[in-house]
């Protein structure tokens, strides 16, 4: 087996973030567990949300715990397939988009 960087069992140590910070991790938890209840959006909604956020930020440790919850949350492979290009296409959009600055640049120095 290849060795990573990324130890798919350092996930279940995220909750150690707060030993060293233990008032801003608790925080950071209650904020986390608020933002995945249930609300405008419903938890499986926001579930494939982050899958998509987790792929276009490129964490493994996301896209594991995220691709397991929307699993038992009943999201099918072509939906999570499908939130990822839209991830994708999105990211993408934002790269190509900043080039109208670049655009600008050159027209403005190009004397």
């Amino acid at each position: 087996m290849q060795k990573t960087y990324y130890d798919p069992k350092d996930l279940k140590k995220f909750g150690n973030i707060t030993e060293w910070s233990e008032e801003l991790g608790n925080k950071f938890f209650e904020y986390y567990g608020k933002v995945f209840e249930s609300g405008a959006l419903t938890a499986r909604e926001k579930s494939l949300i982050a899958l998509a956020v987790a792929h276009t930020e490129q964490c493994p440790y996301c896209i594991d715990a995220y691709t397991k919850d929307g699993l038992e949350r009943g999201i099918t492979k072509e939906e999570m397939m499908e939130a990822i290009h839209v991830g994708a296409a999105i990211k993408g959009g934002a790269t190509l988009v900043h080039g109208v600055q670049m655009m600008n640049k050159v027209n403005k120095l190009d004397l």
